[in-house]
C-alpha cells in the first residue's frame, strides 16, 4: 500500500481473482466446508517447485509439519517468514511455534524470523512498533510457484483455522505474484531477518551474510520475560487456542 501510494507501483489487471472468506456461523463451528482454510490449503500443498510464506503468527502442527516436508522432499522450494521472539507483539503464540522450528529444519524448510529492528522501506510489511524504529510481521500472505497467491488476514495457526473468521483474496496472475516475492526477498534479506539453521544439532540464528555470518543462539535480542512466556506456553497443552 505504501507503495502504491508513492506511485511506486502500477496497477495490475487480473482476470482470475477470487475473494474467500469465513462465514458468521464459524463462531458457533458450523459451516466447516465453507471455512477459508478449505479453500487455500489445497493451494500450498499442490505447490511443485516453490511456496513462499509470511505470516505473523506461525504454528504449523504436526499435520502442517508433515505436509510441508512431504512438499520439500518432493522438490517444493518452501521459505517461510515470520517474527522473531523479540520483534512479535504475541510472545505466547512464538511458544507454540517454537518447538516446529527444528523438525520444519531438519525436513529442509528455509526459515526467517523477522529482527526487532529492521529497515523499513515498504509500509506493506511492517505495522507500528512500541519503540521507535521497532519492526513487526503484519502481513498475511503466501506465493506458490510464482503465479499463484494470497493476501489476507489468515494466519497460519490454530486460531485462524478454526476460532476466528478471516478472509483474503487469491489472485493468479504471474506479475503481481512477482512483485510479492521481490517484497519478500527484501524482507528476509541479512539486513531484516535472521537466518535460522541447525549448527551442530543446535539451533542457530544466522545474522550476517555468507561466511562471515555470526550464528546466534538463544532468541537473539528477546528479554527475560518474553523468554520466560514463550517457555511456559511451550510446556503446556494450549496450542489450539493460539
Amino acid at each position: 500500500m505504501g507503495g502504491m501510494l508513492a506511485g511506486e507501483n502500477r496497477l495490475h489487471w487480473i482476470e482470475h481473482i477470487e475473494i474467500v472468506s469465513d462465514p458468521p456461523a464459524k463462531s458457533s463451528g458450523d459451516g466447516r466446508n465453507r471455512w477459508l482454510y478449505k479453500a487455500i490449503f489445497p493451494l500450498l500443498t499442490g505447490a511443485k517447485s516453490s511456496l513462499q510464506l509470511i505470516s505473523p503468527y506461525f504454528v504449523p502442527g504436526r499435520d502442517g509439519v508433515r505436509q510441508l516436508a512431504e512438499l520439500a522432499r518432493a522438490g517444493t522450494r518452501i521459505e517461510v517468514l515470520t517474527n522473531s521472539l523479540a520483534a512479535t507483539d504475541v510472545a505466547a503464540v512464538h511458544g507454540a511455534y517454537a518447538p516446529y522450528r527444528t523438525p520444519l529444519l531438519k525436513a529442509g524448510v528455509d526459515l526467517y524470523e523477522l529482527k526487532p529492528v529492521a529497515p523499513r522501506r515498504r509500509i506493506s510489511l511492517f505495522g507500528s512498533g512500541k519503540r521507535a524504529g521497532a519492526a513487526s510481521l503484519h502481513t498475511k500472505a503466501f506465493v506458490v510457484d510464482g503465479r499463484i497467491g494470497f493476501v489476507g488476514s489468515f494466519n497460519f495457526d490454530p486460531r485462524s483455522v478454526s476460532l476466528n473468521t478471516e478472509m483474503g483474496v487469491i489472485f493468479d496472475h504471474p506479475p503481481l505474484a512477482s512483485e510479492i516475492s521481490a517484497v519478500f526477498a527484501e524482507e528476509i534479506a541479512p539486513a531484516s531477518s535472521y537466518r535460522l539453521a541447525l549448527k551442530a544439532g543446535r539451533l542457530s540464528w544466522l545474522d550476517g551474510v555468507g561466511a562471515k555470518a555470526r550464528a546466534l543462539r538463544g532468541e537473539p535480542k528477546a528479554g527475560i520475560w518474553r523468554r520466560l512466556v514463550a517457555w511456559m506456553v511451550g510446556q503446556l497443552p494450549l496450542e489450539s487456542q493460539l
